[in-house]
């Protein structure tokens, strides 16, 4: 008893630890040297053995008790691997519930291969369409490379006129059980059939095309709908247009990333569109008409006199449509004032005579808190 070490320093555990930390501890170090893991290691079968001990007595509230209060003596049949106060895995049923109980169902033996339909993966496109194209909506042809299934084997991946056979290694389960004698007794653990590679089946012909896989690489033409109102960076989804399932299983889907090109002239803002125009500074002035281009043709728009730089119109339902909906964001017009750069001399004398008559002198302005263009309305009004 003497030489047999401490059960929670085996763990690597206080003394106040709490059961779910003493199965944590257990968790870590039981997969690293599990006999599975470590087939002919001595070294690493006696780790194991000493971790479900300490698991075994630690794990139960009244051992526990006993083991805090006498050590090792409470239990005089230790040494065989029994123990006075009844088997040391009692709650656990034997050592492959304490597995499904720490680890779940699938530790201490391969996790099952699934050798039915599997459906196939996900594929992601990238596509840049124009400004117009996202705000009207369009189709588009695509070409995407995917892995679809052997039109000469239909996916069988067997030389046609014959057909994979049932795997004699495992009777077409894809999986074999492998038993191990240990310290503790036999372990028995579920692993991959090597000879089928888990499938259940194996393929004494394979197809000349496919060379047995029962798949090809092929670049397929698909068609796109994009939705009028989409944005830049969103995703379209393509149900099962991804590549072909496993074993007659459904394909898997597409989701298409979208880019769009910027416009010369607009800006987009969520539904918005935004446009810089430039107005003569007549009409700043004096009002008038003005042509507004749109993203498909043009529209005609009143200034109102007066109308500052930088000033901003909104024209309503001129912008993006909604997606999925019918109405429409607004166009949204921020104006800039020309001032001529090249005057001919009667144009110039047209202004001398303008800043004479709103009382300015050259080089200065009498009223500088007045605007240039209020100052030309009153003098208009006058």
């Amino acid at each position: 008893m003497a030489n047999k070490k401490d059960y929670y320093e085996i763990l690597g555990v206080n003394k106040n630890a709490t059961e779910e930390e003493i199965k944590s501890a257990y968790r870590k170090q039981a997969k690293a040297s599990h006999p599975d893991l470590h087939p002919n290691d001595k070294e690493a079968e006696a780790r194991f053995k000493e971790l479900n001990e300490a698991v075994g007595v630690l794990s139960d509230p009244k051992k526990r008790a006993q083991y805090d209060q006498f050590g090792h003596a409470a239990f005089d049949n230790a040494a065989s691997g029994s123990y006075s106060g009844g088997n040391p895995f009692s709650g656990f049923g034997g050592f492959s519930d304490i597995f499904e109980t720490m680890f779940g169902s699938g530790f201490g033996s391969a996790t099952q291969q699934k050798n039915g339909p599997i459906q196939g993966n996900n594929l992601r496109y990238s596509l840049t369409i124009s400004f117009e194209d996202a705000a009207f909506g369009a189709k588009r042809e695509i070409l995407v490379p995917r892995e679809q299934n052997c039109a000469t084997c239909n996916g069988t991946g067997a030389k046609p006129g014959t057909h994979p056979e049932r795997c004699t290694a495992c009777n077409g389960t894809g999986q074999v059980r492998v038993q191990q004698n240990t310290m503790l007794g036999s372990f028995t653990s579920v692993r991959p059939c090597t000879v089928c590679n888990g499938v259940g089946e194996v393929i004494k012909e394979p197809c000349l095309d496919c060379l047995g896989k029962g798949r090809i690489k092929k670049t397929s033409r698909v068609v796109l709908d994009i939705p009028a109102g989409i944005d830049d960076g969103q995703t379209i989804h393509l149900p099962w247009e991804g590549e072909a399932g496993y074993r007659s299983g459904p394909n898997g889907d597409l989701y298409v990333n979208i880019t769009i090109k910027p416009h010369k002239l607009f800006r987009r803002n969520g539904y918005d569109l935004q446009l810089n125009i430039s107005i003569p500074f007549t009409v700043a002035a004096l009002g008038g008409e003005i042509t507004v281009p749109t993203l498909r043709d043009s529209i005609k728009y009143m200034i109102p006199e007066g109308t500052q730089t930088g000033t901003t119109f909104r024209m309503r339902g001129q912008g993006i449509q909604r997606l999925r909906g019918r109405d429409k964001g607004d166009l949204l017009v921020k104006v800039d004032v020309e001032v001529p750069k090249r005057l001919n001399e009667r144009q110039k004398e047209a202004l001398r005579a303008y800043g004479e008559a709103m009382g300015e002198q050259r080089g200065e302005l009498k009223q500088p808190k007045k605007g240039f263009f209020n100052s030309v309305k009153g003098a208009m009004n006058t």
